[in-house]
């Protein structure tokens, strides 16, 4: 029951008793008998109205009491909800502040050319460790006339460098271009692309150790998309990718394809380790074909001793025999030597 209902109630329960009220005093000045039961009755019907709205009242505001108590509820925990969200709203931005930072922070090292490198060595430096053990890389690698390249893999006894040093500059710019300074800029980005495969080529030294190819490492799978599919350097009679894997034996990847290759490069050391292993078990096979035979031929020797004592012991029972013959022939009785003849052991002793 709503508020406009209990007070549409409350008026006329008024109106009823303003309606009584003046019955009762015009009865009074009109003198009515006493005998009348017109007032009392409706007075009586009054107050069993009144009782009937105070009723209805009571419950009406039981409910609307209960109804408030549920909205005030309900609101306050919409409410705590809405602090909540508002609190988390409040954290994610405090977090996304720190995150812009942290890229403005991350924009400002990329600017700064020796700052992108040690970037790009950690970069690289954090896909070996998650694909080799320890002993089987190293970065800042010597050679002997005092250059180094970033990092090396060792396999078996050879090494495979791997140079990070990459300009993003001009591709940067170029990316962000239109039209002719977009062309300009992909050109340049194409020289410095060039030279930078031949500054990997010259980490290629097979008298110092090393295997007849080297990796270029771009920490950028973008870069690395356009240059596979020629997004950048269409112009060019052939694939940059494919030009220096086939005119510089330089193998450039991308962070993602590094690692295919260098599970490759373990696969290779696997079966090298392996055929290595075929080897010595050969040698060591041929070691053991040799101890047989050795132990056979003393074995054949041992053989034909035993060949000559089992002759020797079965000679000696056959004398033994031809003494219980003397004896009968002397005393007329046997002595009851039966000779126990043994058998030469198998021809494969002879």
């Amino acid at each position: 029951m709503d508020i406009m209902t209990v007070v549409l109630i409350v008026a006329v329960l008024l109106i009823f008793q303003g309606i009584g009220l003046w019955l009762i005093l015009r009865r009074k000045e009109n003198d009515v008998p006493k005998d009348d039961q017109t007032t009392p009755l409706l007075l009586q019907r009054m107050e069993g109205l009144e009782r009937s709205l105070d009723s209805r009242m009571a419950e009406s505001s039981k409910q609307m009491h209960e109804t408030m108590r549920s909205q005030l509820g309900e609101s306050s925990r919409l409410i705590k909800e809405i602090t909540q969200e508002i609190t988390s709203v409040k954290e994610i931005g405090r977090e996304t502040g720190k995150f812009a930072e942290q890229l403005k922070n991350l924009q400002d090292i990329l600017k700064n050319p020796k700052q992108r490198g040690i970037l790009g060595e950690y970069y690289l430096e954090t896909v070996l460790k998650n694909v080799l053990p320890p002993g089987q890389f190293q970065m800042q690698y010597g050679f002997e006339n005092g250059e180094i390249v970033d990092a090396v893999v060792f396999v078996s006894e050879k090494i495979v460098p791997i140079d990070s040093k990459f300009s993003l500059d001009n591709y940067n710019r170029y990316v962000h271009a239109e039209g002719a300074e977009r062309i300009a800029l992909e050109k340049l980005f194409v020289n410095d692309l060039k030279l930078r495969i031949s500054e990997t080529a010259k980490y290629i030294r097979p008298e110092e150790g090393t295997m007849d190819f080297a990796f270029m490492f771009i920490p950028s799978e973008g870069i690395y998309y356009d240059l596979l599919t020629n997004q950048v350097g269409a112009g060019e009679d052939e694939n940059l990718i494919h030009r220096a894997a086939s005119k510089h034996k330089v193998i450039i990847v991308s962070p993602t394809s590094f690692l295919a290759y260098l599970q490759t490069v373990m696969q290779g050391l696997k079966a090298l380790q392996i055929e290595q292993k075929a080897v010595e078990i050969q040698k060591r096979v041929g070691e053991l074909g040799k101890h047989v035979g050795a132990y056979e031929d003393y074995y054949k020797k041992l053989g034909n001793a035993l060949g000559t004592a089992v002759s020797h012991y079965n000679s000696g029972y056959k004398e033994l025999g031809k003494i219980d013959k003397d004896v009968y022939r002397i005393s007329e009785s046997k002595a009851g030597i039966e000779p126990e003849l043994l058998e030469k052991p198998g021809a494969g002793f002879e």
